[in-house]
């Protein structure tokens, strides 16, 4: 019976540690004021990969490992976000590669991201897969000129057509090879 109990209590907080870090998962956190510029190590990094000092918006440095799930989505949305987004750019890091990277920015999990401005200082923190409209709102403060404002939320892909509407060139899983549903 005290297996039971031990066996319970265990389960509810592996559940309410799981709940917690889904919950606080893609927040962005504001740096904290008089923030410090990011070490020397990690600014002779983002140097190498001409993030800095030729950019003068707003970097988006991503801090993966290749085992990571999450992280190919983040990286999937940087991406796309940087690329549709002026003043915006995205660097990613595999600290599997870098592992000395990850003490002096304090990377306890990945993915994690750091907005850093032109002069190497985090504006923002995220650990997780964020949400674009959340981080796009908080990086608006800092992409000023950069942004204006026709840039929102990005709208939903357009949908597939179905089958048998124009431009749907399916066959059907039931028809015999070489059929072709007529429209």
């Amino acid at each position: 019976m005290t297996t039971f109990w031990v066996l319970l209590a265990t389960a509810v907080v592996v559940v309410a540690v799981g709940l917690l870090l889904r919950r606080r998962a893609g927040r962005v956190h504001a740096a904290p004021p008089g923030a410090p510029p990011l070490p020397p190590v990690v600014l002779a990094e983002l140097t190498a990969r001409a993030a800095l000092p030729r950019h003068d918006g707003v970097t988006l440095l991503q801090l993966s490992t290749t085992f990571c799930a999450p992280c190919r989505q983040a990286r999937v949305l940087l991406a796309d976000l940087a690329e549709r987004t002026p003043g915006l750019r995205h660097v990613e890091v595999d600290v599997t590669d870098r592992p000395d990277l990850s003490g002096p920015l304090r990377v306890r999990s990945t993915p994690t991201t750091l907005a850093v401005d032109a002069n190497g200082r985090e504006l923002l923190r995220l650990v997780g897969v964020p949400r674009r409209d959340t981080l796009l709102d908080a990086l608006r403060p800092y992409l000023g000129p950069h942004l204006g404002p026709h840039l929102g939320p990005v709208p939903s892909p357009r949908p597939r057509p179905r089958l048998g509407e124009s431009g749907a060139n399916l066959t059907p899983r039931n028809a015999a090879p070489g059929a072709r549903e007529s429209g």
